[in-house]
């Protein structure tokens, strides 16, 4: 009995640990939660699009990030991504170039104020 009780206490600690977590995700996820019906998204999420533009959203955010911490001059067009996109054919750096200005306007208008 007591060989038992030595095998089954940690097994039993263990599983009980162990299901915590599920039990807080299962407290925090919106399904039950009937007034959040609507989907939210952030910010910083690029839009539905071809992959390069939503390349160009996610540059366009880290662009407009590292030039206000370099103190550089605030503008999407004088970026090397934009002047130089990472992407072929006329079609995809249009679209790029989009969603980097979109990215980049949208990392200004939610950068913190200091």
């Amino acid at each position: 009995m007591s060989r038992l009780t030595r095998i089954a206490t940690p097994l039993m600690t263990v599983v009980l640990i162990s299901s915590a977590p599920f039990v807080a995700l299962a407290q925090n996820s919106p399904a039950g939660n009937p007034t959040s019906n609507t989907v939210t998204q952030d910010w910083n999420t690029p839009p539905p699009g071809t992959e390069q533009a939503q390349q160009g959203f996610r540059d366009g955010i880290e662009a407009a990030k590292l030039d206000a911490l370099a103190k550089r001059k605030i503008d999407a067009r004088a970026s090397h991504l934009y002047v130089h996109p990472p992407v072929k054919g006329q079609d995809a750096v249009n679209a790029y170039r989009s969603a980097f200005q979109s990215g980049y306007e949208a990392a200004l208008k939610h950068a913190p104020t200091s």
